[in-house]
């Protein structure tokens, strides 16, 4: 049993990262067939082998705490933010001001940054577009930018400041 354990343990390096991987491609096939299952599982098996050797940064979690509060304010800015770009999408096309504005970032750890960029890209309206080079700014498009520094300042607040609890 020992010997079998290792060799488990250097097939699936991340369990939940496998599992993720077959779920997501389960959900992007939209079939429950046995072939997509077979294919997800492999997947499964072959993309946390080959992250496992790419990502020499392992994810330190700190606290959970304000995760509960960072999901809240997540839901409400999207359902909010829908909003907004339904009536900006369907109102005059010259009150748009879209634009294009670099964050700078406190956060250091690349998972954090990971999830802020998601974070960015789930809220409609916006897009993270790029990361600099030395991961201290962050380059989101934003589809009406009235007040640059402001929008900036709720990005930190809202997002980064949590994320920079969950990811020391």
């Amino acid at each position: 049993m020992s010997a079998r354990r290792p060799l488990l343990r250097r097939l699936i390096p991340s369990p939940v990262l496998s599992i993720a991987v077959v779920a997501f491609w389960l959900v992007m096939s939209s079939s429950l067939d046995l072939g997509q299952l077979l294919l997800g599982m492999l997947l499964g098996v072959v993309v946390p082998l080959f992250a496992a050797r790419l990502d020499r940064e392992f994810a330190r979690i700190g606290s959970l705490k304000p995760l509960p509060g960072l999901v809240c304010v997540m839901l409400w800015d999207i359902l909010m933010c829908n909003f907004r770009v339904a009536a900006q999408v369907l109102g005059p096309e010259r009150r748009l001001n879209p634009g294009f504005i670099w964050v700078p970032l406190d956060i250091g750890n690349i998972h954090g940054i990971a999830a802020l960029t998601s974070l960015i890209t789930l809220t409609p309206g916006t897009v993270s577009a790029a990361l600099s080079e030395d991961r201290r700014h962050l380059l989101v498009h934003v589809l009406h930018l009235e007040d640059p520094p402001a929008l900036i300042a709720e990005i930190k607040s809202r997002y980064e400041a949590p994320l920079m609890e969950i990811f020391p």
